[in-house]
């Protein structure tokens, strides 16, 4: 019999042709091409091409490949926090920034890890910002001339709270609920001044000893202004307050203060400890500190 890939002449019943190795029983007009060198095959019976010896197996599927995270090589740069404080001039432009390496920075006159030696309004070792759980505080340590915080919104005032504005010290008080007037022991009935509300609050500018100079009286309703040239309540030998600095208002038993767009801002002195903002910034002695980032 003849080949039917080669046409040689060959033993019948031999399964494979003596002269070219294909395969006699198989049909040729279902033959495919070897993709390696094009010659007719048939990949249901053989396992390499006849011509070339290219396997005719289906090649495995390439394994998946696995994402591994790039981890970055270390520098002292990416390193650093990224809690930021600058220091801010009179003018309110950034003298310098310092970088909290430490979740913990001691500010003061002394030795502190962020010292101003030449502020004689700071303390020896005046306070302490902490960065805890992704947020920054503020703790006075005892200082003499306090730690302030300047607001930056409507703020609610507590009793006791003490205030910077201006140059005025003033604390806020809570008076409680007027006694109801009574007789005096033989029955005659005293007589005060005539107000249109009971006051149960006050306000007091407090002296450098803490002593009381001025107070204003705070009633249910009422809204006063401070200020160095217009409001209820002037300072006009207060060069460091503006016109119309502050507005205290009551609302619903609270007392909300607004600062009015001042030049040096509205302080509310740090008692325990308090959050901070970016933004916002911090008064130590003769230092203004501003949070860049934490």
């Amino acid at each position: 019999m003849s080949c039917g890939w080669c046409g040689s002449v060959i033993q019948s019943g031999l399964p494979f042709c003596a002269h070219c190795g294909r395969r006699t029983d198989a049909r040729l007009d279902t033959a495919q091409s070897c993709v390696t060198c094009g010659s007719a095959i048939r990949p249901e019976l053989d396992t390499f091409c006849a011509a070339c010896g290219a396997s005719l197996e289906a090649p495995e599927a390439a394994p998946a490949t696995k994402v591994v995270a790039k981890t970055l090589p270390f520098t002292a740069k990416r390193a650093e926090s990224t809690t930021r404080i600058a220091v801010l001039d009179e003018q309110g432009e950034v003298k310098r920034t310092i970088a909290m390496d430490q979740p913990e920075m001691t500010v003061g006159r002394g030795a502190c890890d962020l010292a101003f030696e030449d502020d004689q309004y700071l303390s020896p070792i005046h306070a302490r910002l902490v960065v805890r759980e992704g947020t920054l505080f503020v703790r006075d340590l005892g200082s003499c001339n306090r730690t302030w915080v300047f607001i930056d919104g409507p703020y609610s005032l507590a009793d006791t709270d003490v205030l910077l504005i201006g140059s005025q010290i003033l604390e806020f008080q809570r008076l409680g609920t007027p006694a109801a007037p009574r007789a005096d022991a033989d029955g005659t009935r005293r007589v005060g001044s005539l107000t249109p509300v009971p006051d149960i609050a006050r306000l007091s500018q407090l002296r450098a000893d803490g002593s009381v100079r001025d107070s204003q009286y705070l009633a249910q309703g009422r809204t006063i202004t401070i200020g160095r040239d217009a409001g209820d309540w002037t300072f006009p030998y207060d060069q460091t307050m503006s016109g119309r600095h502050a507005e205290l208002r009551e609302v619903d038993g609270a007392f909300i203060l607004h600062d009015l767009g001042s030049r040096n801002g509205v302080g509310v002195a740090v008692r325990g400890e308090r959050a901070l903002k970016v933004g916002q910034r911090v008064l130590l002695g003769d230092q203004v500190l501003r949070v860049e980032s934490v």
